[in-house]
């Protein structure tokens, strides 16, 4: 979704005496004047427009619990510019917004930076509740995150503890997310401070490669249209994110991982899925085709995940362009 395409443009002030014909236009306005402001002057040049579109359609949607996740992107670079242009214009109509989310990076650093700039828009455009908008942190915190966090300082408010309040520390838990990957046949990626939360994008094959010991070397994600590995056959295998880490493979085996029993809307047969038991035992043979170092309890040896070549490159593509860009001053 890009700016531009929002539908409902309108938002009736808070008191209800007029209505904002284009809040789209409102927030614009605002995004245009922060960026030359005192506040923000040097801190950014352009900031995601998709992650704009977003919090605009939530504050239309919801004006008075208006709080935004602000690290899909980068923090201050993007998020906290257009989370303010966006607070800023529901300001104009009487409204105020609840504050921010941080779930990724350094969350001491980025909660003080994000309250100066809080308060440096609250003193350069006279709204004295600005500066005290609410900082919420999460991403798995614990007894030591927080205590870290209170030694080093910082200006979060409120913490969201999901993990380790539900479950034990000897009993960890399965953190399972979901993650867009294409919208109307164009590829979408995730970024964010934490490269280990950088989405791959577009729809995806995987493929486990074996060797001569009959063990699993590898699995390797290719886009959905490339040709898959052969047995024999050298295929360089890639890490996502870390340009260095390489690796050719030459197969002896080739299992491909992911099947598809229900693809939606589309003309292809949908599968009726394996009874339980089925997926248990499949899952069972798996981990003991495992080299025994992966398999221990201590210290285990990471299983390599990799991308093919052409993926890597698209990845970084698309990085880069949704990537917001700096301007230094």
């Amino acid at each position: 979704m890009s700016f531009d395409e929002i539908a409902d443009k309108a938002l009736r002030t808070k008191d209800g005496s007029s209505t904002c014909e284009d809040f789209v236009s409102l927030v614009q306005k605002w995004l245009n004047k922060i960026k030359w402001s005192n506040s923000f002057r040097g801190i950014f040049s352009e900031t995601n427009q998709s992650e704009l579109a977003a919090f605009t359609s939530y504050a239309l949607a919801f004006p008075d619990n208006f709080l935004a996740l602000v690290d899909t992107y980068d923090v201050i670079r993007s998020g906290i510019p257009n989370f303010c242009a966006v607070a800023l214009a529901l300001s104009d109509l009487g409204y105020k917004a609840v504050g921010i989310r941080l779930d990724s990076g350094d969350l001491a650093y980025l909660s003080c930076e994000t309250r100066k700039l809080f308060c440096s828009i609250e003193k350069e455009y006279e709204l004295s509740y600005f500066g005290k908008m609410s900082i919420t942190a999460s991403n798995d915190l614990n007894e030591e995150t927080l205590d870290a966090l209170n030694k080093q300082g910082h200006e979060v408010d409120a913490y969201g503890i999901g993990t380790y309040l539900v479950t034990c520390y000897a009993q960890a838990a399965l953190g399972v997310v979901f993650k867009l990957v294409e919208i109307n046949n164009q590829p979408r990626i995730k970024l964010s401070e934490d490269v280990s939360k950088v989405s791959i994008p577009c729809k995806k094959r995987i493929y486990r490669l074996y060797g001569k010991e009959t063990y699993p070397l590898v699995d390797i994600i290719t886009g959905e249209n490339e040709p898959p590995p052969k047995v024999g056959e050298r295929i360089l295998c890639r890490h996502p994110f870390q340009e260095s880490k390489r690796a050719y493979v030459v197969p002896q085996h080739v299992e491909e991982l992911l099947r598809c029993y229900c693809a939606g809307s589309s003309d292809k047969k949908q599968e009726t899925l394996p009874p339980l038991k089925d997926i248990r035992d499949r899952c069972i043979k798996q981990l003991e085709q495992m080299r025994r170092d992966h398999m221990r309890r201590l210290n285990p040896t990471p299983y390599k995940v990799s991308v093919s070549a052409k993926l890597y490159d698209f990845i970084h593509f698309l990085w880069l362009n949704e990537a917001p860009v700096g301007e230094l001053q």
